[in-house]
This record gives structure tokens, C-alpha cells and sequence, in this order.
């Protein structure tokens, strides 16, 4: 007998309600993605200028996705060869710090390398040498890889580990080197986690608006923001932001067709992996250019923040407001945490008492919101606040609740997945017992799952914190007046090169969010 039929035959008294639950979380979750493409269905005068600004838009992004794509795969790739099969002085140190990044905003690096990047330092050293522009392709490609690589470490690296030992060693004893072992069985074993890590970093990239405004990179989330505002012409944006979902849509079918053709190349989980003691200058080199990597992309940074920060303290520059934005800061990342874990855990019990097609679908349908980027997400809640405030009479399309509920379409599937991994570990004989003592629906949750689950949802918390914290473009296209927020304010004293007045809100905005990701890089395996 199936598991299915089981569940159906003995759904406890409750069972149903849970199953509407799931459908409304749905709803509210992925409706605003779904009616997204009615833009198309309004005004006609929208053509010319979705026409005028689409190609360059579209082109753009497509570049910045292969070249993030690139970037990630080989930093991340490279980082998680090294240190999952290698081991020289410091490797541990490494393993979790090379995580760290992960809560660097693209856009703060941005800034800092705005107000420090020219001649001047190299002419002050006599190295007569002309810098690229930053503000290009090439720029845009650099910071956003630099700040993403960890999806790729991350999942990579967990594949490695779960790597039985022996296939190398099998590999080896046909007389291949380490490295060539490597190559040849390895990596093509992790190539579905790491075409995953890709493809995660590839969609935070697409939804980046933050670094590629401040670099005048006019891609697809820039030109929704410049119409919406620049233009004024909402429907000319949601159109564009239509375009937008789209093209994710499709990226995302591409990457799990990949990962489905990959299935074959399966893995058995074993003992520590094999690792190549290295010595002399080639430890000295392994643990050099992982350490350079962090001193640039996170310890320069924020001593550069710090000084602006100082000197921005001497002057006055900054008041209360700033206290302000780290409590609107906090106060949203902890309402948006608390109902995504609600979301998240409706949803996987739903399916947990009766796997039926509809439930399932619900919970894959909250899922969408993870790939599409905040500007999408805010113009699809902007179609549905505007039609319930016209039907209330009242206005929500810029108010703290539509502002939450975008959050929730972006990241509930972080709470999401966090759970239903756990959950799907844990065995069904925990229910039956419970359901044969007399215990209903709610009990069983609140006494059984709730207890096992809570390391899982409080990782998926943390996570949905850190992107909400971070999150800017939904904040700038939904925010209620007056709700300025950290990422608001880095970027708003950013857009006027006030680096000075930017330092100390980025700094802590760093703070905020680094604490989660310490707590996440606690979590993650072989930081122990």
C-alpha cells in the first residue's frame, strides 16, 4: 500500500483546514507573480517605451548572467576543489570564512570601490598604470561574482564531502594523479550542486539593482526602477518586469532539465574525503590567494567604511534618523522571518498529513518567489495592492503591509526548503504513534514535528533575515513614506557620492547581517 493511499485513508480529524491553509498561503505567495502579465492588457501607449528601452535591457542582463555565471563557477568551484581536497595550514580558518562574503551587499562593496577606485594611489607608488572603468560590463560582472561566489562554495563543497572516499581512491590506483582524480570523478559527481550554486547566483544577479545603478549598468531591474520613477509610467515598468519573470522562468527550467539529465551520476555518502597534504610555497600559495580574496572583498571594505565612519562622526553627519533606519531595518527582517516560518510550516505539515497533488502544488507554487527579483516581486504586489485598495477604497500600494508581503514572495522558499528537508527526514512512525494515542492535527505538530523541525526553520529564519535586511529595490519601489531603511540610505547618499554620509548606515548594515550568516556558517558542515 502507498504512502499516499495510507495518509488519505488515516488523514486525522483537522486534516482539510490544513490543506486550505496551504492554498491560501499559495495564493497570497505567488498571486502577485501571477498577474504580473496583465500589465499586457492595459494601456497601448506603454509600446513605444518598453520597445525603446526592452533590447538594450534584456541584452544586458543576459551578459551580466553569463559573466556572474562564469565568475561564481570558477571562484566558488575553485574554492570548494581546494578546500574540500587539500589540506594545508589554516584550511579550517578558511572553510568557514570564505562564507563571509555571503553578507557583503553588492552595493556597499559598489560604493566603496566608487570613492577609492583611481590612479591616484598607484601614481602616489610611481606604478604608471591606467585602470579599466569600473563603471562597465566588466565591473558590474566583477562585484556581483565577488559577493556570490559562496552559492556556489557552499553547495559544492557539501557535494564534495558527500563524496564516498573510495571513488577516488579508485581513480588513483588507475594511475591518475590527485588532481586528474579530481576532474575525472569529483567534480562531474557535483555537477548538479554546483550547476544549483550557479544558477542561484545567476538569479541574485538578475535582481540586483543596488550595484548595477550605482555603476550605471542599465540592466532589466535598473530600467523597471527608471521608469517607475524616472518616467513615471507604472505600467511601462510592470511590463518590463514581466519580461523579467520570464526570462528567469526560463532560466529556471533550464537549470532543472540539467540537473534531471545529471541524475545518473549519483553519489554514496562515506567518510572524510581524501586530502593532499601540501607543503612549502604551494600551502603558502593555497592559503595567500583565498585570504587576498577576503582581505578585498571584506576586511578593506569595511577599515575604508570605518574611516569614512569616523570622519563622519567628527563632522555631525549623521542624527537620529540613522537609529531609525536600523529599527525599520530589523523590525521588517523579524516580521517578514516570523511569517515565512508560518508559511513554511502550514504548508509542509499540509503535505505531511495528505501528499495530495493540490497541496503539493501549493507548496511548490510559495516557491516561485526565491528566483525573481525584488523589483519583480514589488510590481506584481503594486497589481494587487492597487486593485483591493480601489476596491476598499483606500490606498495600499505603498504601505508597510505590501511591502512585507513582497518580502514573503521573494523568501519564503528559503523557510520552505530549510523545512521540508528536515521534515522529510524524519520517519512517519512518529505520527502514526502519535494518531494512535488520540492525538489530533495540531498536536502532533505543536509536540512532535515543531521540536525536530525548529534547528531547520530557525536556519531558513536566519537566511530570509539576512535577505530582507539586505533587500533594496522592493523597499525602493514600495516603502511607505517616511520608511527609510539601511539599504535606503546607503544608496540614497550613495546616488549623490555622499561616501561620508553612506559609511556608518553600511556598516551597519553589515553588523545586522552578519550576525545571521556567523550563525549560519556555525551551522554548516565541518565548522567544528
Amino acid at each position: 500500500m502507498g504512502v499516499g493511499a495510507l495518509t488519505r485513508r488515516q488523514r486525522p480529524i483537522g486534516g482539510r483546514a490544513w490543506g486550505v491553509g496551504a492554498v491560501v498561503a499559495a495564493v497570497v505567495v505567488a498571486g502577485p507573480l501571477v498577474v504580473l502579465p496583465l500589465s499586457f492588457f492595459g494601456r497601448a501607449d506603454t509600446a513605444d517605451v518598453v520597445r525603446d528601452i526592452l533590447p538594450q535591457a534584456v541584452s544586458r542582463s543576459l551578459v551580466l548572467a553569463l559573466g556572474v555565471a562564469i565568475g561564481t563557477l570558477l571562484i566558488g568551484g575553485s574554492l570548494a576543489v581546494l578546500l574540500s581536497f587539500y589540506d594545508f595550514p589554516g584550511r579550517r580558518f578558511l572553510e568557514w570564512a570564505v562564507v563571509f562574503p555571503l553578507g557583503m551587499p553588492a552595493y556597499i562593496l559598489t560604493f566603496v570601490l566608487l570613492g577609492q577606485y583611481d590612479e591616484r594611489f598607484l601614481r602616489d607608488l610611481g606604478i604608471p598604470i591606467t585602470l579599466p572603468e569600473i563603471r562597465s560590463a566588466w565591473g558590474a560582472i566583477a562585484v556581483l561574482s565577488l559577493v556570490l561566489y559562496p552559492y556556489v562554495y557552499m553547495l559544492g563543497r557539501t557535494a564534495f564531502l558527500n563524496q564516498a572516499p573510495h571513488l577516488l581512491e579508485a581513480a588513483r590506483s588507475l594511475g591518475h594523479s590527485h588532481l586528474r582524480s579530481i576532474i575525472r570523478v569529483a567534480l562531474p559527481l557535483a555537477r548538479p550542486a554546483l550547476a544549483a550554486g550557479v544558477s542561484l547566483a545567476v538569479m541574485e544577479a538578475l535582481a540586483d539593482f543596488g550595484a548595477v545603478n550605482l555603476l550605471g549598468y542599465r540592466a532589466l531591474p535598473d530600467a523597471i526602477y527608471r521608469v517607475w520613477y524616472g518616467a513615471f509610467d507604472r505600467q511601462a515598468a510592470l511590463q518590463l518586469g514581466a519580461v523579467l519573470l520570464g526570462l528567469v522562468t526560463v532560466m529556471i527550467l533550464v537549470e532543472r532539465a540539467s540537473r534531471r539529465r545529471s541524475t545518473t551520476l549519483t553519489t554514496m555518502r562515506g567518510g572524510a574525503p581524501i586530502r593532499k597534504r601540501l607543503r612549502s610555497w604551494r600551502a603558502a600559495l593555497a592559503f595567500a590567494l583565498p585570504t587576498l580574496l577576503l582581505l578585498g572583498v571584506v576586511v578593506a571594505p569595511v577599515v575604508q567604511l570605518v574611516r569614512w565612519a569616523i570622519d563622519g562622526i567628527r563632522n555631525g553627519t549623521y542624527d537620529a534618523t540613522l537609529v531609525t533606519n536600523v529599527r525599520n531595518s530589523v523590525l521588517l527582517a523579524l516580521m517578514t522571518s516570523a511569517l515565512t516560518v508560518i508559511i513554511a510550516v502550514v504548508t509542509i505539515f499540509a503535505v505531511r498529513l495528505a501528499p495530495t497533488r493540490t497541496r503539493r502544488l501549493s507548496m511548490r507554487a510559495a516557491t516561485l518567489g526565491y528566483a525573481v527579483p525584488g523589483s519583480v516581486a514589488a510590481a506584481g504586489v503594486f497589481i494587487v495592492a492597487d486593485g483591493l485598495g480601489r476596491l476598499v477604497g483606500t490606498v495600499l500600494t505603498a504601505s508597510l503591509a505590501a511591502l512585507v508581503v513582497a518580502f514573503c514572495v521573494r523568501f519564503t522558499t528559503l523557510a520552505i526548503q530549510s523545512g521540508e528537508s528536515r521534515m522529510d527526514s524524519l520517519p512517519r512512525s512518529l505520527d502514526d504513534a502519535a494518531r494512535s494515542l488520540g492525538a489530533g492535527p495540531a498536536r502532533v505538530l505543536g509536540e512532535v514535528h515543531l521540536p525536530l523541525l525548529l534547528p531547520a526553520l530557525a536556519t531558513g529564519a536566519a537566511l530570509v533575515f539576512v535577505e530582507v535586511v539586505k533587500e533594496l529595490p522592493a523597499t525602493a519601489l514600495l516603502r511607505p513614506f517616511g520608511l527609510d531603511t539601511l539599504p535606503i540610505a546607503v544608496w540614497e547618499a550613495t546616488k549623490e557620492s555622499l561616501y561620508e554620509t553612506a559609511s556608518l548606515p553600511a556598516l551597519l548594515l553589515l553588523v545586522v547581517s552578519m550576525v545571521p550568516v556567523a550563525f549560519l556558517v556555525r551551522r554548516s558542515p565541518g565548522s567544528r
